[in-house]
């Protein structure tokens, strides 16, 4: 006959190892809201847009940004070394550790990362294209609470 003095134990260590990956899950779940802020970041990136989630790239990507605000998008975000190195250190700090890119290049554009293109396949051109949202980069037009980090669809609302 098996000894099983152990399973109780093994039965218990499986279980917390259970409700760890589902933790971790929730954890990286896209609609989970980021309430991790820095007051710089919130208050120069939310001048021109929303102050998008550091979640939402990797620390590669958001430095790659940074380094290039000088040409940010067609405009110039230009700031201050301080300011840049603060923003800088909060975004790779609570940037996505999942490795996103394939070809090892920072991607620099939300709209252009696999989950995000999962995430909206089903919007179509038309919606991009009204007035009321413009681009797929203004996540406010739609995620209503989006200027607090809260990108869930129960929050979405399409503008006609």
């Amino acid at each position: 006959m098996k000894n099983y003095k152990h399973m109780p134990q093994l039965l218990i260590l499986g279980m917390l190892l259970m409700g760890l990956s589902i933790s971790s899950a929730r954890a990286d779940d896209e609609d989970m809201p980021s309430f991790v802020v820095n007051a710089k970041w919130k208050e120069e990136c939310s001048g021109c847009h929303i102050a998008y989630p550091p979640r939402f790239l990797s620390a590669q990507s958001w430095r790659a940004v940074m380094s290039g605000l000088g040409k940010h998008f067609g405009s110039d975000a230009s700031l201050d070394a301080a300011t840049t190195q603060e923003i800088t250190a909060f975004l790779e700090k609570n940037a996505d550790q999942r490795k996103r890119s394939m070809s090892g290049k920072p991607v620099l554009r939300i709209s252009e990362m696999r989950w995000f293109k999962s995430e909206h396949d089903e919007v179509s051109a038309r919606t991009w294209k009204n007035p009321k949202v413009k681009s797929p980069a203004n996540c406010g037009a739609c995620h209503t609470q989006a200027d607090m980090g809260d990108f869930s669809e129960r929050n979405v609302r399409i503008p006609r």
